[in-house]
């Protein structure tokens, strides 16, 4: 019997009428005849919510360090002389607090599976084995003990496990970060050995661009997993980075699709397609990537790109060129009109 890892963001799960079409999509899953172990966000933006009122309280108590930003899960303190005792106190109780939402998810996911006849159990990061380092809202996972997962699922269980966070060995609550669902959801499908790692958000799969800003956008099909670390390491959100690195690491096949509809996604495997464009990513505002394997030897793709530069009078920083992206550094703000324009004349529109 295969084992099966379906991982759910926070949209997803936003709401109960949500979550029963999360659970008819792993019961579909669960009566072919596999495993299914799912990893779900919090509910829609509960995290941010627990964010903004944990910086309220610390704002409004001066007997806290005013300098410790909490506004963004990003921003830790790494400069250590502002890792006061205090301040290291309450990474930990952060922590302890931004894991609640995604326990909130997983217990009402089993109760509605439960409740439809489909035995469940819920587990938080601890519980599932997750076992991290010492650095809290960032924490690295360094071992998946999965003998409890194994245990729930040779009774047939529906295992849901709480995404985002693990324990390190003081047996504290650890957050892995942005895109820490994510990068459960893979460590974990690498872990039990599993067939593929599906992650459901509300896109249908990744696209040759970000389609609310170029309507011409197509889904791609297919990526390897480099196209994908690349892809993401310029600012895509549909994937964390760390994902493609451990699917790759465990050759897990990976598929992105979106919750609310039937549409094929995309796969993420270790095929490679050779110069073949797949991406044009703006990051930020002043910087353009074009992503595919072997697009350091498309010269005449190489020549009409300067040329469009030069055509819409940009002045470059950088021109950068490797084996699977070329990034343009470029001076000042560039229009979503260059991006559209580059865009199109790769995919011929």
């Amino acid at each position: 019997m295969d084992t099966i890892v379906m991982k759910f963001g926070g949209s997803s799960v936003a709401d109960n009428e949500k979550l029963k079409i999360v659970a008819q999509k792993i019961i579909e899953m669960y009566n072919k005849e596999n495993n299914i172990v799912v990893i779900l966000s919090a509910q829609g933006k509960t995290t941010d919510k627990l964010i903004a009122e944990a910086s309220q309280i610390i704002e409004e108590n001066t007997k806290y360090d005013k300098n410790t930003k909490y506004s963004d899960i990003d921003e830790r303190l790494s400069n250590s002389k502002k890792e006061t005792p205090t301040n290291l106190e309450i990474f930990r109780e952060m922590d302890m607090l931004l894991s609640s939402g995604e326990q909130i998810s997983i217990s009402k996911l089993s109760i509605l599976l439960n409740n439809l006849g489909y035995k469940s159990i819920s587990l938080t990061g601890w519980q599932a084995g997750i076992l991290t380092d010492n650095t809290n809202q960032n924490a690295i996972i360094k071992n998946i003990d999965t003998t409890r997962i194994l245990q729930e699922l040779k009774k047939r269980k529906i295992v849901i496990i709480a995404g985002f966070q693990g324990y390190n060995e003081n047996l504290d609550i650890t957050t892995l970060g942005r895109g820490g669902s994510d990068t459960s959801a893979i460590a974990i499908a690498a872990a039990l050995k599993a067939k593929e790692c599906y992650i459901f958000s509300d896109v249908d799969g990744v696209y040759t661009t970000d389609p609310n800003k170029v309507l011409e956008a197509k889904k791609i099909p297919a990526l390897s997993y480099n196209e994908m670390m690349e892809i993401s390491s310029e600012g895509a959100k549909v994937l964390h980075n760390r994902c493609a690195e451990i699917g790759d690491k465990f050759k897990i096949p990976i598929i992105t699709k979106s919750t609310f509809n039937n549409k094929a996604g995309t796969i993420i495997t270790d095929i490679i397609e050779e110069n073949t464009i797949k991406s044009v990513v703006k990051k930020d505002i002043s910087r353009i990537s074009v992503v595919g394997n072997g697009i350091i030897r498309n010269y005449d793709f190489i020549k009409n790109l300067l040329d469009m530069i030069q055509k819409n009078k940009l002045e470059m920083l950088e021109f950068n060129v490797s084996e699977s992206k070329i990034s343009v550094d470029f001076k000042g703000i560039v229009d979503d009109k260059v991006l559209k324009e580059i865009h199109n004349k790769i995919f011929k529109k």
